[in-house]
């Protein structure tokens, strides 16, 4: 099945199924004498592994990383680096009723009309739980960018239409939703004990900044920066919607007032997002993420079999009211890959007197 690789210099391949024998991914293009133990891996992992809020599953996962290859006494080597999750607490038995029906939100009725056969334990290939291999890639993306002194920080800023009014980075790690704004974190978590009562589930707005960015990264053309993060974040299953700087807001301003002005001591805004003509302007990178709720709820709904009879449908099973806030760290870890591998092409091309 193609399209399992994303990235050119900084290159990853991610790998199994939901209720597989295990999870991972292959990073090839990390330089040599990156440090890097599971100890790194797992701090990623943690923040993503299941059961970790109120608004997660039931799903127990230890998710241990284990590096099968590519690092030496502590030090990546520059060849091929291997992760793998072994899946621990897969119950497969709770989707045998829909093995024949499409579940609406899900991706069970378009995998099928592409390749003609589909798993469904879990959603298969299509399940969130891909998004392990992405994490652990991202933590060996986020050492390499720390080396350069860039930092990216992924956060909440609206679940359930509760909406976060401040953005101080300091209280969200204070907080389960990962939110820059205790009040709205405790209206949140009212939200959601109410709709998981209801046997719905709920969206919400992540926030991704990238501080430390130098100048320089990303192409004008076809692999823009912005273009790039953008396609790298829509990548995630639940992502039905990416904005940079901006974004949607710049449609209804004048250029006056959507151009960001520049003194000799910077920019006096930031409506570009850190990003100008593709390429990263040294200010810091601002991405927004649009998270749909998560598609398996309890509450009766209208679908078809896989022949084409009308039926309805109630998921059960242990899943996400949100995928907030287990998708943010997914987020952060797809903006480091982006971000790795354009700095370490921008470093192939720069030449030293």
């Amino acid at each position: 099945m193609p399209g399992n690789t994303f990235g050119k210099m900084f290159k990853i391949t991610t790998w199994g199924e939901s209720h597989g024998k295990a999870v991972g991914v292959v990073i090839d293009g990390c330089p040599p004498k990156i440090p890097l133990d599971e100890k790194i891996i797992q701090a990623m992992l943690n923040r993503r592994r299941p059961g970790m809020s109120v608004a997660s599953t039931s799903r127990k996962e230890p998710d241990s990383a284990i590096i099968m290859s590519g690092v030496f006494d502590g030090f990546t080597t520059g060849t091929p680096i291997m992760i793998m999750v072994k899946n621990k607490d897969a119950d497969s038995k709770a989707y045998g009723p829909y093995t024949d029906l499409f579940r609406p939100g899900h991706g069970d009725i378009t995998y099928l009309a592409k390749y003609g056969i589909r798993d469904w334990r879990g959603g298969g290939r299509a399940s969130a739980r891909e998004t392990v291999g992405r994490v652990a890639a991202g933590a060996v993306a986020k050492t390499l960018l720390e080396k350069e002194n860039v930092r990216i920080h992924a956060y909440t800023v609206e679940l359930g239409g509760i909406k976060a009014e401040k953005r101080d980075i300091k209280l969200m790690d204070k907080n389960m939703f990962f939110c820059p704004d205790m009040d709205a974190a405790e209206n949140m978590e009212k939200r959601v004990k109410s709709v998981r009562g209801k046997g719905n589930s709920l969206g919400g707005i992540v926030e991704i900044k990238a501080e430390g960015v130098p100048r320089g990264l990303g192409d004008p053309v076809f692999d823009k920066l912005d273009a790039d993060l953008a396609k790298a974040i829509m990548s995630i299953g639940a992502v039905k919607g990416v904005e940079i700087g901006s974004g949607f807001e710049a449609a209804a301003k004048l250029g006056s007032e959507n151009n960001d002005p520049i003194t000799p001591e910077g920019f006096t805004s930031n409506n570009s997002g850190g990003i100008l003509a593709g390429i990263s302007n040294g200010d810091d990178i601002l991405i927004r993420a649009a998270v749909k709720p998560i598609p398996s709820i309890t509450i009766e709904q209208n679908t078809i079999d896989r022949f084409g009879n009308p039926r309805t449908i109630s998921t059960k099973g242990r899943h996400d009211i949100s995928a907030i806030p287990r998708i943010n760290v997914v987020c952060e870890a797809m903006t480091c890959i982006v971000l790795a591998d354009h700095l370490l092409r921008q470093k192939a091309i720069s030449w030293t007197d």
